[in-house]
């Protein structure tokens, strides 16, 4: 598939999965990098069902050249043009047996450096080590998001079920949805490679079912300037 093919599914439909973007030995490094970290800070979150890092390019810097290599950052600009920098990122393990699961959601938040009464931004909630706010929609409707996989995932452990073009319509509820119209769609990823979406499709996670684990990092861009002096929570300096 061609890049303007995977620029007009993600206009149309909101995802688009590129396989191979990154080799096994790159997997293997970052897999590394990651299980060499130390897990005990507060930004890391551990249980049967789960293992999360939140803040995860600041928390694991060593893991930025891996990712951030000269070909995805190519792939990017020649998707979305040029400006766009990682404004969130988390790491999630989920393990194979895990029967945590996501219900259907559109990602409406943006974290944030500190809270400031700022017009169009609201509500808000506290998420360990950072401020999480509801921006203007304009601003998550030019924003995206990347999962990188680092192992093959599909129905059976814990893919994304997304909507297709459910991010054209704002926001609003699952519910509202005619799911006859519009069925969901597993987002099967091969290992190495990369899920991109915007922010406003709806999406949701089931149950892992076959043993196998679910590791993803999962980074959001945008090329915005926040209003009223917030600023971005992980915007490198």
């Amino acid at each position: 598939m061609t890049i303007a093919e995977h620029r007009q599914r993600i206009y149309e439909n909101g995802f688009t999965v590129i396989d191979a973007v990154f080799d096994q030995g790159v997997i293997d490094a970052m897999l590394a990098v990651i299980s060499n970290t130390d897990a005990s800070g507060p930004l890391f979150r551990k249980t049967n069902d789960l293992f999360a890092i939140r803040r995860f390019l600041q928390t694991v810097p060593d893991i930025r050249p891996l990712i951030f290599s000269a070909s995805l950052q190519s792939l990017l600009e020649a998707l979305f043009g040029e400006g766009y920098f990682p404004v969130k990122s988390i790491y999630f393990d989920k393990p194979g047996q895990s029967n945590w699961f996501v219900a259907w959601h559109q990602d409406l938040t943006i974290s944030v450096a500190e809270k400031l009464a700022v017009d169009g931004y609201g509500p808000w909630t506290v998420k360990p080590g950072q401020y999480a706010v509801q921006p203007p929609v304009a601003l998550l409707e030019n924003n995206f998001t990347i999962r990188i996989h680092l192992d093959d995932t599909d129905e059976h452990n814990g893919a994304l079920k997304v909507i297709p073009g459910s991010h054209r319509n704002g926001v609003h509820r699952a519910d509202t949805i005619n799911r006859n119209m519009t069925p969901d769609v597993s987002c099967n990823v091969r290992k190495g490679g990369v899920m991109i979406m915007r922010p406003l499709l709806m999406h949701a996670s089931s149950r892992s079912s076959n043993g196998h684990n679910r590791r993803v990092i999962h980074i959001e861009f945008s090329n915005q300037t926040l209003a009223g002096g917030l600023r971005w929570a992980e915007q490198k300096a």
